[in-house]
């Protein structure tokens, strides 16, 4: 069953090439300029979107002002935002109305493509009912996309939230390959051989821990193996 598509962008000329390049890899598009317009035809129920691709900054309403009206009257579908406004506060706003991943738009289509593939591949699976995973002073709720840390959230990304749990649930070294093929899928390459998604796992690892010191000071649990991976290791 094709997947359908609602994309948000002002930018006429990013949208078209967007939308031929979704509907090209056989996706369902339907683009919109205007927030107001999407808004309206989002809540006519005329079509369900699988998921949402928003801009940040448009005329009259922001793509997260579009969001927060969506999740006001009920409308759940996951929102990816593909945007310039790449600073963690636009991020950790998206986050916490809901969105499932925040993407930079100097990257490329096939990154963006790849992480429409993982979101609606999580979408299609049933993970209602799921309890949650428990593991010390984490807690990951996959049914929610919810993460804590010592009883308080803290926002990930649909990618970051993928490698948590990797890394909580695993029990052993993960190697930085497999901790790549979580983010991006298998077999997708990126930068120069070896050091190319190397340099990706640690810039990711390091933004992780970022997020978690900011609620918890001493966080210590991911483990680096040099030349090798990272261990999920919570002190007793």
């Amino acid at each position: 069953m094709t997947s359908s598509l609602t994309l948000v962008d002002d930018d006429d000329m990013l949208r078209a090439v967007l939308a031929g390049n979704l509907a090209g890899a056989g996706y369902e598009v339907h683009p919109f300029g205007d927030p107001v317009e999407a808004l309206s035809f989002l809540e006519s129920g005329r079509t369900k979107a699988d998921l949402l691709i928003l801009d940040w900054r448009m005329p009259v309403m922001t793509g997260l002002d579009l969001l927060k009206r969506l999740r006001a009257k009920g409308i759940d579908t996951p929102a990816l935002f593909f945007t310039s406004h790449n600073d963690i506060l636009f991020e950790e706003a998206a986050l916490a109305y809901g969105a499932v991943d925040f993407i930079d738009k100097t990257r490329s289509f096939a990154i963006l493509q790849k992480r429409i593939e993982l979101i609606l591949g999580r979408a299609g699976q049933n993970s209602e009912g799921t309890a949650p995973l428990r593991s010390g002073s984490l807690t990951l709720d996959a049914n929610k996309h919810d993460v804590q840390w010592r009883g308080r959230t803290i926002e990930l990304t649909f990618g970051e939230f993928r490698v948590v749990s990797l890394l909580a649930q695993a029990g052993r070294d993960v190697t930085y390959r497999e901790i790549y093929d979580t983010l991006r899928g298998e077999n997708f390459i990126a930068g120069d051989g070896t050091e190319g998604y190397r340099a990706n796992v640690r810039a990711l690892i390091k933004r992780l821990r970022e997020k978690f010191i900011t609620i918890d000071p001493s966080f210590s649990a991911i483990v680096n193996y040099p030349g090798f991976g990272y261990r999920w290791v919570e002190a007793a």
